[in-house]
């Protein structure tokens, strides 16, 4: 796939346009660099002549002088015109990252499903990372050494139109070979890239599951599997490697002709007196400044086959639409939440149904336990309600109103979950319980911690709350852990609460300090519990069986305890472990 300059430019040019003024200056500065670069060997040129002409010591120093003088100020400006040049293209391309990024913390899970967090990673930091290495170093060298050609081919025109010619012959048959070449490792260097992507996120799933990994014996299939991707990574780097080394060595062969035809033309034409010696000097140093610009597009056109392939999978990852579309809705206003499921048909695959015309009606302020098998669906009823997927059919509505309508930003908002698995980042606590919010002042954070009883466990934190945790929660009880959840959840107040059984895996003590919590949270709020075991369902109002994706049963807590005939009852007589297990 040939990647055209409208693709690099798409990328980039939201974030470029910012920085006109700073790309003005870089043009000033470019264009002075090249002039100065290409004016310099014709004082070095009337130096030679004046000394072959036996000029006096007087105008022969004032013109090395210069030389001098314009070399030195050719350096202070092309070093200005690197730093600007790096400033613009990394600033840049960082906001492309952040870009990027956001892209995909707003992808849908099903997109998330597909693509592993290690080949996101490669995608977002490593193929930008190439793009702003292009941008800063190889294209700002490729624009200069495109400007410093036809500046010196101007100026052999001037000198004499024969050596003009000529050298502008050599230099178009040079690109022309050089175009026809530029793409023959594009298809190695993309491929390259994939296999990496793949790699990192091999390594990704392998850390995160080594004691499964260690535990199933399956160390030697991870070690197989990682030489397998590295010999992926060297079979495609091998081959692009090969076609650089034609692309190089078919540059050397031009560059040779080059010398060949600046020494002959120089001789023929001083021989015929149509020139003098310090123009001849200046046909050398002119082919010689020629060397630079053609190796400097070799080098970019290699670049170019590793960028292409990069904006290439850049671009596709841009691309990616996300299903769950954000509602123009109001926001939601009023608490606690009126949760309503209308005929809801769910699939993750579109071939195994989920849930199947699943109905029910939660009363603001009021609680569901929420019961059935593992694949039952009851984790997917979670999950439509942030909208993380969208429903196939019926709607499910927040205070009657249809939760495609309502706005993203405010549904997850004024919803939380709580599993057993809690997410805990490296970073201080006060971070870690705002999700970064530095609206949330100290004093709240500190009295819901103390009214969540971790008063105590507070107060022995080395920095308080900027005591930093390790990733993974390693340095907290599994306890300390939960609860710190439910500070995260009283902080938000929000008008519907998910429990997915947060107490299951704690010590008695702990669970009583859980159970104190999920009172007050609990408390003038909308709230389904999901449950595994009986005890937890007692605060229910109503319970919901699922089997299957199916209501088997739905009802008040009461009545259903009470009917023989029900299932619930069934449940409480024989144990929900022994009959949903």
């Amino acid at each position: 796939m040939n990647i055209s300059f409208k693709s690099y430019w798409n990328l980039l040019s939201d974030h470029v346009r910012p920085q006109k003024g700073r790309f003005i200056w870089l043009a000033v500065l470019l264009f002075g660099s090249i002039g100065l670069r290409i004016f310099a060997p014709q004082i070095m040129r009337q130096f030679i002549d004046e000394a072959l002409a036996g000029k006096p010591l007087q105008t022969l120093t004032f013109t090395a002088l210069a030389f001098i003088g314009i070399a030195l100020i050719q350096q202070v400006v092309a070093v200005a015109v690197k730093y600007l040049g790096e400033n613009v293209a990394w600033t840049a391309t960082n906001a492309l990252r952040a870009e990027l990024a956001w892209h995909a913390l707003n992808l849908d899970m099903r997109f998330h499903n597909d693509h592993t967090p290690g080949e996101l990673i490669e995608r977002i930091d490593g193929d930008v990372t190439e793009l702003a290495t292009f941008f800063s170093q190889f294209a700002l060298n490729l624009i200069a050494n495109g400007l410093l050609l036809i500046g010196i081919l101007v100026a052999l025109f001037m000198e004499d139109w024969r050596a003009g010619l000529g050298f502008s012959i050599y230099s178009v048959v040079t690109i022309y070979a050089l175009g026809k070449l530029k793409d023959i490792a594009m298809p190695h260097q993309k491929a390259r890239r994939e296999a990496e992507a793949q790699l990192y996120g091999f390594i990704e799933e392998q850390l995160a599951g080594t004691e499964d990994v260690r535990s199933s014996g399956a160390v030697d299939f991870s070690l197989r599997e990682l030489f397998r991707h590295h010999k992926e990574i060297l079979i495609h780097s091998r081959r692009a490697h090969f076609k650089r080394w034609i692309l190089e060595n078919s540059m050397v062969f031009a560059l040779i002709l080059g010398n060949v035809l600046s020494i002959t033309s120089g001789y023929w034409l001083f021989s015929a007196g149509l020139i003098t010696v310090g123009t001849v000097y200046l046909f050398v140093h002119y082919i010689n400044l020629l060397e630079e610009p053609f190796w400097a597009m070799t080098h970019e056109i290699e670049s170019f086959q590793t960028i292409g392939a990069c904006v290439q999978r850049l671009t596709e990852f841009r691309n990616f639409k996300r299903d769950v579309i954000d509602g123009t809705g109001a926001e939601i206003s009023s608490h606690p939440l009126a949760l309503t499921f209308e005929n809801v048909d769910f699939s993750y695959n579109n071939d195994d149904q989920i849930l199947k015309s699943l109905s029910l009606n939660l009363k603001a302020g009021s609680t569901l336990g929420l019961l059935g098998r593992t694949g039952s669906g009851k984790t997917t009823i979670g999950r439509l309600i942030f909208r993380l997927y969208d429903v196939k059919s019926g709607s499910i509505k927040i205070n009657n109103a249809d939760i495609r309508e309502t706005q993203l930003e405010s549904l997850r908002k004024n919803i939380a979950i709580v599993t057993q698995d809690v997410q805990l980042f490296r970073a201080s606590i006060r971070e870690n319980l705002t999700f970064f919010d530095h609206s949330i002042p100290d004093e709240k954070i500190i009295a819901t911690l103390h009214e969540l009883e971790l008063g105590d466990w507070y107060q022995n934190l080395p920095d308080g709350l900027d005591t930093e945790l390790e990733t993974g929660s390693r340095s907290l009880s599994a306890g300390e852990a939960q609860l710190l959840a439910f500070t995260r959840v009283f902080l938000r107040n929000p008008g519907l609460v998910i429990l997915d059984e947060a107490s299951s895996r704690l010590d008695p003590a702990t669970e009583q300090k859980l159970e104190h919590a999920i009172d007050k949270l609990l408390k003038n709020r909308t709230a389904i519990i999901i449950a595994h075991r009986l005890d937890t369902v007692q605060r229910a109002d109503d319970i919901l069986i699922l089997d299957q994706g199916k209501v088997s049963e739905y009802g008040n807590r009461k009545t259903l305890a009470a009917d023989s005939n029900s299932r619930f009852y069934q449940l409480l007589q024989t144990g929900m472990e022994e009959v949903l297990g």
